[in-house]
């Protein structure tokens, strides 16, 4: 019966340090370093299961029809997020978009967006000088929770941002993206979405903000959030490569080709580390997984952006993850090349009296519409 007291209290004691509220750097563990490192292959244990197993329940066309106009009419403002700038007025709660609490500052911060890289695409300065661009579609964007800051209390594994009085004056705003039907997810994801009144979201995004900048559950975001030459960050995950070689995870040039040269041709070759030390020095560049990782591209320019269509060109090709995947844009950190001017704060709302026209681009760009060359009289 002792043993089976100790057990349990010792159960106890684990379950507490594995609670999401309690801080991971309180948990005293040896060998915590490898423990942790990144990435981590398991979820934790407090995330919420997404989907769930997809039973063949032998449903008759008449229930099927039932389920599906029940979905319709719970949801029925799940249209308006396909990009119509005249509809996206409207809430999936019916109440009037929040108005801005104060004017625009340099020090607040504003909410991203999450966009699908669905390619890439040459564009024309008007210099004449081609660039490549990469295609962003802001799909489906709406508010889905907002956490004041002195409810948001997120697991901290750095020390010395325990204490940082800047921190605690940031809320969180939680961003949904790509609607599906509710029967594929769990009882308990869909239940993340019942204050915002929108349809489950298949890829949910959390972003740091000002109390200034909070948006109501239920808010749809569109590409005109951002304006033609703004600076962006985006955060991907790059494409998984597998196991790889040095040449090709970190670019060498390999051995030579013939001469005496006897299966090294694409080694490493010597890693130094011998003599007094004599082990393998932490951060040498050697085979291993290569991708997979999460990347965040900076200084990244908005050329030109289509708001029938929600589609962002963003100068290069260096954004991180594969065609089809989500990645997130928010305002540049960099800062030199922060706003100046102020942007749609908080974010912006479509009117019917003045709506945006389908096609912006910034200054240097050339618009197809406008001739490419011109021929001037001569006196």
């Amino acid at each position: 019966m002792a043993g089976l007291l100790k057990s349990f209290a010792n159960l106890q004691i684990s379950c507490k340090f594995l609670h999401p509220r309690v801080e991971a750097i309180t948990v005293p563990s040896r060998g915590r370093k490898h423990l942790n490192y990144w990435p981590r292959k398991r979820h934790p244990i407090w995330l919420t299961k997404q989907t769930r197993v997809q039973y063949n329940e032998n449903l008759t066309a008449d229930n099927a029809r039932f389920i599906k106009e029940v979905v319709d009419t719970k949801y029925s403002n799940s249209e308006l997020s396909l990009g119509i700038a005249g509809s996206l007025r409207a809430s999936p709660l019916k109440v009037e978009p929040i108005e801005p609490k104060a004017e625009w500052q340099p020090s607040y911060r504003r909410t991203g967006v999450i966009a699908k890289k669905i390619g890439i695409y040459p564009l024309w300065l008007k210099n004449g000088k081609r660039v490549f661009t990469t295609l962003l579609q802001v799909l489906d964007n709406h508010v889905v929770r907002y956490i004041p800051p002195e409810d948001y209390k997120p697991i901290l594994f750095k020390r010395k941002h325990k204490n940082n009085p800047r921190q605690e004056k940031l809320g969180c705003l939680v961003v949904g993206s790509d609607s599906c039907d509710p029967q594929k997810f769990t009882k308990e994801y869909c239940g993340l979405f019942t204050d915002s009144g929108v349809m489950p979201k298949r890829v949910l995004t959390r972003f740091r903000v000002s109390p200034e900048a909070a948006l109501a559950p239920g808010t749809p975001l569109v590409a005109a959030h951002y304006k033609p030459g703004q600076i962006v960050d985006i955060r991907g995950k790059t494409i998984d490569r597998g196991f790889q070689g040095v040449c090709k995870r970190w670019g060498f040039k390999g051995g030579p080709a013939s001469h005496g040269v006897t299966k090294t041709h694409r080694r490493p070759g010597n890693i130094g580390g011998g003599g007094e030390k004599g082990r393998v020095w932490p951060g040498t560049k050697m085979p291993g997984h290569m991708g997979n990782r999460m990347r965040i591209h900076k200084g990244a320019k908005i050329l030109r952006i289509n708001t029938k269509y929600n589609v962002l060109w963003i100068h290069g090709i260096s954004i991180p993850g594969e065609t089809n995947s989500f990645v997130s844009i928010y305002d540049t950190i960099l800062p030199l090349r922060r706003l100046k001017e102020s942007p749609s704060f908080p974010t912006y709302l479509p009117t019917a009296d003045e709506p945006l026209p389908e096609e912006l681009f910034c200054d240097e760009l050339h618009p197809f519409t406008e001739p490419t060359i011109q021929f001037s009289e001569e006196s």
